[in-house]
């Protein structure tokens, strides 16, 4: 809630669930009604770092960190430029340093380091990389006109199986309405059995449905993308071994102590070892606590080692 605050007016997105944060290349945010004050003219200065702002270059803040927004729009603006691909390149290690240095210019930009040069560098890359920006914009440009066309059309056809499935389960409907016409006509005008009538058309009823099971078509195995469905990852993994006999069986815990035996829990009431400790509420006892158990958990650290002995040292 703090960083959806406007720094100029101070309103708070708590006093105000309706304001909207607008945010400009500075990454410093401001909301709608102080930025229509101070840039009625159509350019103005940011209130906090005093860089010039033009009007139109304000945005809504998608983000509550306006850090997070300056780096976003930074690294859209900078990727336009650099937009080259590991195939354009020697080898892996030239790529990777190419993403470093790309990596170095956002972060210097996002947090105001060597903006100067890191800009001269900008515009020296951009002229020496004019016909290779250029030709990776148009390649990006028919990839994403592709990809649009292929999800309308995937769209389409989702539609059109919507409406061959409504008409499916209308076409459905009515039979099942006739098949239950047919079978009141025959029970209320026929001579025969009921009993024969109504297994008769069960039967019938059966048929049908293997009928439709077979004339069905055949299930999917593959995405409109040409992913396979359900397809199994390359790794695999070897079957659990199952030994026989019994899976798990109980070991009763040993403690060495090195101290007395303790008592039980017999004798634990009987010899008056609870005497001096608090009994437990209802509370407690629901929960599985005992006075014993506490008692017990005393003796266990008063015993232990008492008789312990000390070995020799070997030599």
């Amino acid at each position: 809630m703090e960083d959806f605050t406007c720094p100029r007016c101070k309103t708070s997105k708590f006093q105000n669930p309706s304001l909207k944060m607008m945010v400009n290349v500075c990454g410093h945010g401001l909301c709608e009604s102080c930025v229509d004050l101070l840039f009625l003219k159509g350019s103005g200065s940011c209130p906090e770092c005093r860089i010039p702002l033009r009007r139109n270059n304000f945005r809504v803040q998608l983000f509550e960190d306006a850090s997070v927004e300056k780096e976003v729009d930074i690294r859209k603006r900078v990727l336009r430029d650099f937009n080259k691909k590991e195939e354009d390149f020697n080898s892996l290690a030239e790529f990777n340093d190419y993403l470093e240095e790309v990596e170095t210019i956002i972060y210097n930009l996002t947090n105001n380091i060597d903006v100067v040069n890191t800009n001269k560098k900008i515009e020296q890359y951009k002229r020496d990389n004019r016909e290779q920006i250029m030709k990776n914009k148009g390649k990006l440009g028919r990839e994403e006109y592709e990809l649009e066309e292929l999800l309308e059309l995937e769209k389409q056809q989702q539609e059109m199986r919507k409406q061959e499935i409504i008409i499916e389960e209308t076409e459905s409907k009515k039979k099942k309405i006739r098949e239950k016409e047919a079978l009141i006509d025959e029970l209320m005008f026929s001579s025969e059995n009921a009993k024969n009538i109504v297994e008769t058309f069960a039967q019938q009823a059966k048929e049908a449905k293997e009928e439709e099971a077979k004339a069905a078509p055949a299930k999917k195995t593959h995405f409109s993308t040409g992913i396979q469905i359900g397809r199994q990852t390359q790794s695999s993994f070897l079957p659990v071994p199952i030994e026989e006999g019994p899976l798990f069986v109980y070991k009763p815990l040993v403690l060495q102590t090195d101290g007395p035996k303790l008592p039980t829990d017999e004798e634990i009431a009987s010899m008056g070892y609870t005497n001096h400790v608090r009994a437990e509420n209802e509370q407690e006892r629901a929960g599985g606590f005992r006075s014993n158990i506490a008692c017990v958990r005393a003796l266990q650290d008063a015993f232990s080692g008492l008789y312990h002995v000390r070995k020799a040292p070997v030599h």
